[in-house]
């Protein structure tokens, strides 16, 4: 691991967590170029109203209307969840050339479910920042199940 994943990857959690300020589930993704940030995203289903919206999508998007090309071989994304299976497919189509993530996801996580859906010259480092990267996920979600339980007392109760 590289000094500079830690660098990028404390920008993908800055980006993320402008997605947690806004209600979004708090995923951020940056692309960079010879070690220089070219995109930058945080997730925006709600916002957009799209399911694709996804921060790893808008950063591609970003990122090959920044360099006009749709393909990204020499560009390194860094997202702080693993990313999931249709943005691994775009990372395929767009010959990323290294994915970088912090925090493993365990339900919806591209490697749960087919290690080779990147592209072949892709390479992966995985659980950069790991801890900081669950944090912000753990703490949205357990802020949501708490406004459940507020909004309806008998889900909450496990006393029945």
């Amino acid at each position: 691991m590289k000094d500079s994943d830690y660098y990028f990857m404390n920008e993908a959690i800055k980006e993320a967590q402008k997605a947690y300020n806004t209600g979004e589930v708090p995923v951020g993704a940056v692309v960079t170029i010879d070690k220089v940030i070219v995109a930058k995203a945080h997730n925006q289903v709600e916002r957009l109203r799209d399911a694709t919206a996804h921060a790893e999508i808008l950063a591609i998007t970003s990122a090959s209307d920044y360099l006009g090309s749709k393909y990204l071989k020499d560009c390194y994304m860094y997202a702080t969840l693993e990313p999931c299976h249709m943005c691994a497919g775009a990372m395929y189509w767009t010959q990323l050339g290294r994915v970088v993530y912090g925090a493993d996801d365990k339900k919806r996580g591209f490697s749960q479910v087919n290690h080779k859906i990147l592209h072949p010259s892709t390479s992966v480092t995985a659980n950069v920042m790991a801890h900081e990267c669950s944090r912000l996920i753990t703490t949205f979600f357990a802020g949501l199940r708490f406004k459940c339980t507020q909004a309806n007392p008998k889900y909450g109760n496990n006393d029945a």
